[in-house]
């Protein structure tokens, strides 16, 4: 059964990297925002789901190296991190709660493409670019030409503004593409309307891209890594804590916000090998399962992300645009307080891997959330909450279940 799980170690960087001459470092990108949202748009970034987002202001810098020893734990088949202690993934709850994202709503899709992308820009930004590159814009542009509203500013001024925020969220920090500095255009489709565009299920777009982002950077070839970056370091920190900065304040919503504190790096690896053998050596409780049960943390969550608790843990196809990626809670119950039972096989989506916006930029994509029909019926996965864990029999059934695919880091030392 093992093998056929792990179906992916001939190119996987994970076994590759042994013949490598020297370890790989992943380029990682963030645009941190030097200005927060001014508070003339709050209405409007609410109606669209970002209010809460909107508070990551620049402070947090990315570990690349940390990055990089966490994709060479990823499994493409499973959408999980394969640690010694099991099997382990960024869910829709950690979007919720790390991003202050929706993750219950209508799938992010639609067409990628507009006739006149200039008549497009002067009605929903209020403003034309110097210049396009195929359908995107640079992100200086936007930073250029949306620093400050005035006081006096219309409504409609005010909503031309808000977009030009949320495109800066997007192609700075929510999904970045590797190009470094630029956004497509296609967001700003689903932005026409703010109060529509609030129906989205963007939390699960952000998720979807971050999946196929880290599945592209197990391949040995691949330099560089997009997706939200913010999101797969906070996650990492909050439950792996011997490798995380220290910060001595107060849990701040959304809680990727609390490392623009002032942290304090001092005992933390900053080494790959180093990083690579903490992840070898951690034992079951050194993995915090369950972070957000903290009564600190709880207390600063706002109660509407807690009130649909149940979709956090639904298997479901994640869509955004050509991507489509699974949420595999089922091999994660632990994660939710509950006893990890042998879960169904993943599904395989090696064909749906292959698929993307190049070449395909005059389909409308709506049309492409049929594919969830091959999957079948999905829904809430029951679980059985328990108390205790008895750690001997949990790890003797999980290692039944994935067999080799739990196994120590073949490549944490370098003669």
């Amino acid at each position: 059964m093992a093998n056929q799980l792990i179906r992916l170690d001939h190119k996987h960087i994970s076994v590759v990297q042994l013949q490598m001459g020297e370890d790989r470092i992943l380029e990682t990108y963030i645009n941190n925002l030097s200005e927060g949202a001014p508070n003339a748009i709050y209405g409007h970034l609410q109606d669209a789901g970002f209010l809460y987002v909107a508070r990551m202001l620049g402070g947090t810098k990315l570990d690349p190296t940390l990055i990089s020893a966490l994709v060479e734990r990823w499994r493409q088949e499973t959408h999980t991190f394969h640690f010694p202690c099991g099997e382990c993934t960024i869910t829709l709850e950690d979007v919720s709660l790390q991003l202050g994202l929706p993750v219950d709503g209508e799938v992010v899709t639609g067409p990628v493409l507009s006739a006149d992308w200039s008549s497009t820009c002067e009605q929903l930004l209020g403003k034309v670019p110097n210049k396009f590159k195929g359908s995107r814009i640079e992100m200086k542009w936007l930073e250029d030409n949306f620093k400050t509203i005035e006081a006096s500013a219309s409504d409609v001024e005010k909503e031309q503004f808000a977009r030009a925020f949320i495109l800066k969220l997007i192609g700075g920090l929510l999904m970045p593409d590797k190009s470094r500095n630029l956004v497509h255009l296609r967001w700003l489709l689903l932005l026409a309307n703010l109060k529509e565009a609030g129906r989205l299920s963007w939390g699960s777009a952000v998720l979807a891209t971050l999946y196929r982002e880290m599945c592209r950077a197990t391949q040995p070839e691949k330099a560089k890594i997009g997706g939200c970056m913010l999101l797969l370091q906070s996650w990492a920190w909050y439950r792996l804590p011997f490798l995380r900065p220290r910060v001595d304040l107060p849990y701040e919503f959304p809680l990727v916000i609390w490392w623009n504190n002032p942290a304090r790096h001092s005992g933390t690896s900053t080494e790959l090998e180093d990083i690579r053998l903490a992840l070898d050596q951690q034992t079951e409780e050194e993995f915090v399962w369950m972070p957000y049960a903290n009564p600190r943390i709880q207390e600063c969550i706002p109660v509407k992300f807690l009130a649909n608790r149940n979709i956090w843990h639904v298997k479901v196809p994640l869509i955004v645009f050509a991507t489509v990626e699974m949420h595999e809670s089922n091999r994660v119950m632990r994660q939710s307080g509950c006893m990890q039972r042998i879960p169904s096989s993943p599904q395989k989506l090696d064909d749906l891997h292959n698929i993307d916006l190049q070449g395909r930029l005059e389909e409308d994509w709506s049309s492409f959330t049929k594919i969830i029909s091959r999957f079948g019926s999905v829904g809430t996965i029951t679980y059985q909450r328990v108390n205790h864990f008895s750690h001997q029999s949990w790890l003797h059934l999980q290692i039944t279940w994935i067999g080799s695919g739990i196994r120590a880091s073949h490549i944490y030392c370098r003669l």
